[in-house]
């Protein structure tokens, strides 16, 4: 499609401008400030753990830090709170024990930062901040030789936010709060450059000036070093963007949900440039860490997370939720529920079909309507149409299991497995009372229980033999109208 073939050179060159702008600036050292549990989230859970798109929020702003080229990741955290033991590996924790601030916090990174040359201050609770944007920062900082550069952007309602004062050589010459509005000059009020809270600094300059911070009802905060950098003398720039989703922050549910629904945008977008199409984007539910071949199509209300692989021109949905499956291509699933399971090509599961952990099930199976598989091998061409469950079950190819067919895993405190072979025909309820086995091309009689092994090519008959009570019904009738 000639739409398709414009897209991936885009894509491409996204990707060479942000190695271009990794090659020219030094690896910096990236701090990321993660203290606090965030009082207003009413969570025991701390703040920055709090799920994105099924990633830590935290997460995502230390996967953009390495994608800028990030020399080095330092995490400020509380001691207690968790954080520390769910950052990735080789991600640096500095407890920050004591004071209150923004500025206390990148205070208690100084002996884990040491003599870092660049380094980037980050929010742990911004989740959206992109690798391209932090390496446009470090960019601009290096190239102007400043002590500290903002990021900033004129794209956003200023309200509350603190106004850049440029200085005649485009410079930053002061930041002014107008949290409270009272007393700012009309003509301050009326600049729309802010400062959106992520910054680079020479950290041989940064620290000094910052335990030089006096403090704000009881906080340090981080902004106080512009003015002291600016009386020594030194250039304070701003790197100016319109990419303004690095400004949501989470502080609240509400902004969970906002930043998420963004992240999820950009993750819908990203598979469908990759050729995966989405009948209603808006109700689907992907997560980080997923891949979808091209040609596959995802349906309404479509669940897929993290750790999910789906294979190419598969159908998957309505309503299907996928866990962690590695399901490959052609197949569809409508209305299904997989987890943790392998589904190869050609498959048909559903619907309403539950796959659990540990199955397996082979080229060109099926699994239908009101059917559940547990830790068992459906081998490949053979059919389970509707109503049964399997446990702990080695089914062969070709095989049929008709409706209401179930094994009886569990006994006496263990499981034990079920043994079906090849091209075996079961009759409706049938019930495998495991251990048993059941030898290729056999064949077991409608509402059998089966107990003990089918030889090969034989019929399986375990039931009682039927005996018809004549009258019967007379005689209850009898009995009611007596008792009545």
């Amino acid at each position: 499609m000639r739409s398709g073939s414009l897209r991936r050179p885009a894509r491409v060159r996204r990707g060479e401008r942000l190695a271009t702008l990794r090659a020219m600036a030094s690896q910096p050292t990236v701090l990321i400030m993660a203290a606090g549990r965030g009082t207003r989230m009413h969570s025991s859970l701390p703040k920055v753990l709090h799920p994105v798109c099924g990633r830590p929020m935290v997460h995502w702003v230390i996967e953009a830090a390495r994608s800028a080229g990030a020399g080095r990741i330092v995490c400020v955290v509380r001691p207690g709170e968790g954080v520390a033991e769910q950052l990735p590996e080789g991600v640096v924790a500095a407890e920050q024990t004591d004071g209150e601030g923004t500025g206390s916090a990148v205070l208690a990174a100084r002996e884990a930062v040491g003599d870092a040359g660049t380094l980037v201050v980050l929010s742990g609770d911004h989740p959206l901040v992109s690798g391209e944007l932090i390496a446009d920062l470090v960019r601009t900082h290096e190239s102007d030789g400043a002590a500290a550069t903002m990021l900033t952007t004129e794209d956003l309602d200023p309200t509350g936010y603190g106004r850049i004062v440029r200085a005649a050589d485009g410079s930053v010459e002061r930041i002014v709060e107008t949290k409270h509005a009272d007393g700012v000059p009309p003509e301050e009020l009326a600049i729309r450059e802010i400062n959106i809270g992520a910054y680079a600094f020479e950290a041989a300059e940064l620290f000094p000036a910052l335990a030089a911070v006096g403090l704000e009802h009881g906080e340090r905060y981080l902004t106080g070093v512009f003015p002291l950098l600016r009386e020594r003398g030194r250039r304070i720039s701003a790197h100016r963007t319109t990419d303004v989703s690095s400004a949501m922050g989470v502080n609240t549910r509400a902004d969970l949900m906002a930043v998420q629904e963004a992240l999820q945008r950009r993750l819908v977008e990203a598979h469908a440039r990759r050729g995966v199409t989405f009948e209603q984007p808006a109700t689907a539910l992907v997560e980080a860490d997923v891949e979808i071949g091209r040609d596959t199509v995802i349906g309404p209300g479509v669940t897929l997370r993290s750790g999910t692989r789906i294979g190419e021109g598969c159908r998957i949905g309505p309503h299907t939720t996928v866990v962690g499956a590695r399901i490959g291509n052609g197949v569809t699933a409508i209305q299904a529920y997989i987890l943790d399971c392998e589904v190869a090509d050609g498959v048909t599961i559903g619907p309403f079909a539950y796959l659990r952990p540990g199955t397996v099930v082979r080229e060109g199976a099926k699994i239908g309507t009101y059917v559940e598989v547990k830790n068992s091998t459906i081998g490949a061409g053979t059919k389970v149409p509707h109503l049964s469950y399997l446990g702990d079950a080695d089914v062969g190819a070709g095989a049929n299991i008709a409706a209401g067919n179930i094994t009886a895993n569990y006994h006496a405190g263990r499981k034990t497995r079920t043994r079906i072979g090849d091209r075996v025909h079961t009759g409706v309820h049938t019930s495998f009372v495991a251990p048993v086995g059941v030898g290729d091309d056999a064949y077991t009689g409608a509402g059998s229980v089966i107990t003990e092994d089918v030889p090969r090519g034989a019929l399986g008959i375990a039931r009682a033999e039927q005996r018809n009570v004549e009258g019967y019904a007379e005689r209850i009738r009898a009995r009611e109208e007596s008792e009545g």
